[in-house]
């Protein structure tokens, strides 16, 4: 359940971002992470236990994979989704500074899909061109990469991250746990 209401939130992200050519796909893991916190948050609560967010970094992981992205895509999903579980159940799934650790670590699982537009830029070509996209397609989406777009997005991922963790934290105590789904 929690993995589709997060699936449900990375696509608003998706659609949402959508509306901002040439930038978008670059802040897409910053806005998912800015409206996912509660959900992540409320499954770290309601499970304590590992494999609860390494399935739902898998099943991220395997969507790309599926859904035709670039190969090595859905690896960062996976490789940060069991990294965020090891860290949060080092406390258990109870320390609200961890977890806040463990959803910025999981935050950074959707740069698998933008990744390679920095590190891999003409195997993502060969890879678009493959899937038919146009070059005017291809120039935009290149448009605004470089050194600088890169530290912009991981810095924005980090701070939207930290953002929707504690407003996730703030909705589990002022919600979740008034309403006894969560002790």
């Amino acid at each position: 359940m929690f993995t589709a209401i997060y699936f449900v939130l990375v696509t608003i992200a998706t659609f949402s971002c959508a509306l901002l050519p040439g930038v978008g796909n670059i802040l897409l893991p910053a806005v998912a992470a800015l409206i996912s916190g509660s959900v992540y948050m409320l499954l770290a609560a309601k499970l304590q236990k590992f494999g609860g967010i390494s399935i739902m970094g898998l099943v991220m992981g395997l969507f790309f994979f599926v859904s035709g992205h670039f190969v090595l895509s859905f690896a960062a999903n996976i490789v940060c989704g069991v990294l965020a579980d090891w860290v949060a159940s080092r406390s258990q799934y109870r320390s609200k500074k961890v977890l806040l650790a463990s959803y910025v670590i999981f935050s950074y699982g959707l740069t698998g899909p933008i990744l390679p537009l920095w590190f891999m830029k003409d195997a993502y070509i060969a890879n678009l061109t493959a899937r038919g996209k146009d070059a005017a397609y291809i120039d935009t989406l290149f448009a605004p990469i470089n050194n600088g777009s890169f530290v912009a997005a991981i810095a924005a991922i980090l701070v939207c991250a930290v953002l929707g963790g504690l407003f996730g934290q703030r909705m589990m105590k002022k919600h979740f746990e008034k309403a006894g789904i969560v002790a």
